[in-house]
């Protein structure tokens, strides 16, 4: 017989920066519970059967899977969301964009577009707070795109179009009050593409080239053709790629260009709007 605190102190999780968090989420989706019962009601015996899921979960943690794999779950600002090896973990700092978005344009119809949509993340969460907003969110990956879609629909959230397009390709003639994207953005060599939870996340949603630029200069370069006049260019980028963005928008027509810090104090974001 097993009983949930038992199963809690002999859980070890050496490798993870975030081990007891671990532990717990994995445990209660074992056991079909929230987080808060772990703790609730400590003395509750545990089935076999949860037992052995448990087991097989904490393994492919040691070895490295992300959590959110293992679940096939992420939450994300208020919306918990599907995730799947082929697109990127939706992360914390990403919601900056969401923030600094709605802060840019009205809460009345705009239309948005969230290139690199993964999960779909950033277009649900706009959308969820921004009723009015038309939101068209883009993916090359069909699996992707799938996995968005289903997103969508599990949230019931009808002002979002999902769509496959490597970044503008799909779109020709379509042109939006704001475009927003966290790219990928990791340089081929960089050497924590070994290392982590990173190790299991798509290439295709990481890597951009020799310096981590080419689909930055790519959005950039093409913005302006699908933008209103006067619209917004929103980027997530690496910790130390500000600069050169800034450098980037100021080279195509934007204007009122700056950059913003993430919760570890990094420009982790930069803007520009088209000029009129």
């Amino acid at each position: 017989m097993t009983i949930i605190a038992s199963l809690l102190r002999a859980a070890e999780l050496p490798d993870s920066p975030t081990a007891r968090l671990d532990v717990e989420l994995l445990l209660a989706a074992a056991i079909g519970k929230s987080r808060s019962y772990l703790h609730t009601w400590p003395e509750r015996i545990v089935s076999s059967e949860a037992a052995l899921t448990f087991a097989g979960y904490l393994q492919r943690r040691r070895s490295g899977e992300p959590v959110a794999y293992i679940l096939g779950q992420q939450g994300f600002w208020n919306l918990d969301l599907e995730v799947a090896p082929h697109t990127l973990i939706p992360r914390p700092d990403t919601e900056l964009l969401v923030e600094t978005a709605m802060a840019l344009l009205p809460v009345t119809p705009v239309r948005v577009l969230d290139l690199g949509t993964g999960t779909g993340a950033i277009a649900l969460a706009l959308a969820s707070e921004r009723p009015q907003w038309q939101v068209t969110a883009v993916d090359r990956v069909l699996e992707a795109v799938a996995l968005a879609e289903r997103n969508r629909q599990r949230l019931q959230l009808d002002n979002v179009q999902v769509l496959s397009s490597h970044w503008f390709d799909s779109l020709q003639g379509e042109r939006y009050e704001l475009i927003i994207s966290n790219p990928p953005y990791i340089a081929a060599d960089d050497p924590h593409l070994v290392a982590g939870d990173v190790r299991f996340e798509p290439s295709s949603a990481l890597v951009a080239g020799a310096d981590g630029l080419d689909d930055l200069r790519a959005i950039i370069r093409q913005a302006p053709a699908h933008l209103q006049p006067g619209g917004w260019l929103l980027l997530e980028h690496g910790y130390d790629q500000a600069a050169a963005v800034r450098e980037l928008l100021a080279q195509h027509d934007f204007e009122q260009i700056e950059s913003r810090v993430d919760y570890g104090g990094h420009e982790r974001i930069s803007l520009g709007r088209l000029s009129c």
